[in-house]
């Protein structure tokens, strides 16, 4: 929604509420709704209703304007079929400021009956759940959402925690702090404690309301980045049994079976969560399966047409790398840290120093990298896993086995397929620890499959 009055004090509410509308809608399974992350770009912007539907690939579009004058906020929007250009529905929704809760509320009951939509009796009591009580938390709660979709984790943070203080029975204001204390942790170099926090945040939502699917979501990710995958998949499951066309959701599942290395499970619900949602996760994570399995042409398809940021640039060197093409991953390699110097950005760095011959200033890098995690007391078990790889091509055998190691220790064992056969590797398979290191990752993935398949 675009702000009328320019004043930055409100852009907030732009995507903010927009943001609650999705979420509230999104939980029903008759409609498929783009996530905020696909919608930020265009925030603020003058649209092509085609043009945009066309990206997003979607049959209709909500737009919308607002303005704050006073303590009056009103509101304008627009339900368009995107085929046609035609409108399908369109409204006002006049309140107090003060009275912001009610948006989200008679905004979703307004686009729901514009689009035709029959409810489920389940469903129609999913839409009354999960009512903020206090206004001022969730205004709070709103500028938190916003500051989190600009990756300003840390004001983020700050913002829900005065929301939860006030009001600390709304379950998205958990979900939502516990998403902001992990990408803080991600992101910003936190530590341990910022991820204790955020699996708090993520029990207090699911205490409040234990049929949160964000926070299950949230939650599950969390989980398996943290080892627990036994944990993680049981919340997925339940979410998809009662919506199982959320995309996200059947994503995040496909998420879990990789580090668990069922792989064609992986590859099977990624694939599911696409064709209900083509841009499911396009503006982040990949589907690394593919890479496992040695497919790097249809890794390479499966990222988006234009790499975005560092990070799908990264993948796309590192496919190169794999596929044996030096020029073309050093070129996007290079590229990647040059535009947003990050730890996977900094190990596609390490990887061109490879090709380059240039081993002391990879090693260096890497061993930088190894330093910060060490001191956060926590780390991404696949990225510890990418540090193995490149130490491995640097030279340093005994730096590679270390990392192999820890990435096992902290959860990514179970992909036991990829490690048997992983060329990366091939310079460490005769050291005497190897073999010890792949049984576990064995008996894991073993446990794993007869505990779940």
């Amino acid at each position: 929604m675009r702000n009328l009055k320019h004043d930055p004090n409100n852009d907030f509410l732009g995507f903010s509420l927009a943001d609650a509308i999705i979420t509230k809608i999104g939980a029903l399974s008759s409609v498929t709704v783009r996530p905020s992350s696909m919608v930020e770009k265009y925030k603020g912007r003058e649209i092509d209703v085609p043009e945009v539907a066309a990206e997003l690939k979607v049959q209709s579009l909500l737009t919308g304007n607002f303005i704050h004058d006073g303590d009056r906020l009103r509101i304008t929007y627009q339900l368009v079929g995107a085929r046609a250009n035609k409108i399908l529905s369109k409204g006002v929704i006049d309140v107090k400021y003060d009275e912001l809760i009610a948006v989200h509320d008679s905004g979703s009951r307004q686009i729901i009956q514009g689009l035709k939509l029959d409810l489920s009796p389940s469903e129609t009591v999913r839409l009354r759940l999960d009512e903020p009580a206090s206004p001022l938390a969730y205004e709070f709660y709103l500028r938190g959402v916003d500051l989190m979709a600009s990756h300003n984790f840390p004001l983020a943070v700050g913002m829900l925690e005065k929301s939860a203080a006030i009001d600390p029975n709304y379950a998205l204001t958990w979900a939502y702090l516990g998403q902001s204390y992990t990408s803080d942790a991600a992101f910003e170099m936190g530590g341990r404690e910022r991820y204790r926090r955020a699996q708090a945040a993520y029990e207090r939502a699911l205490a409040i309301n234990p049929k949160q699917s964000e926070a299950e979501m949230f939650y599950s990710n969390v989980l398996v980045d943290t080892g627990k995958l036994e944990r993680a998949v049981p919340l997925l499951r339940d979410a998809l049994a009662r919506n199982a066309s959320d995309a996200a959701v059947r994503w995040e599942l496909g998420y879990a079976y990789r580090f668990a290395g069922m792989l064609a499970e992986s590859l099977e619900e990624c694939e599911r969560a696409r064709r209900i949602d083509p841009l499911v996760k396009s503006n982040g994570s990949v589907l690394n399966t593919y890479l496992y399995l040695g497919r790097y042409d249809d890794f390479l398809r499966s990222l988006p047409d234009d790499a975005g940021s560092g990070f799908i640039r990264f993948y796309r060197g590192y496919a190169e790398y794999h596929q044996g093409k030096p020029q073309l991953a050093v070129a996007d390699l290079e590229r990647a840290y040059q535009e947003e110097p990050t730890l996977y950005t900094g190990i596609g760095k390490a990887f061109s120093d490879a090709i380059a011959a240039r081993n002391a200033d990879g090693l260096e890098l890497l061993r930088d990298f190894e330093e910060k995690i060490q001191q956060r007391g926590v780390g991404d078990p696949e990225a510890t896993y990418k540090m193995a790889q490149a130490y491995a091509a640097l030279g340093d055998r005994p730096s590679a086995l270390r990392m192999f190691r820890a990435s096992i220790e902290a959860g990514s064992s179970p992909t036991l397929i990829y490690f048997l056969r992983d060329p990366l590797l091939n310079t460490i398979r005769g050291l005497s620890e190897f073999p010890h290191l792949l049984e576990i990752a064995r008996q894991r993935h073993e446990s794993f499959r007869r505990e779940f398949f």
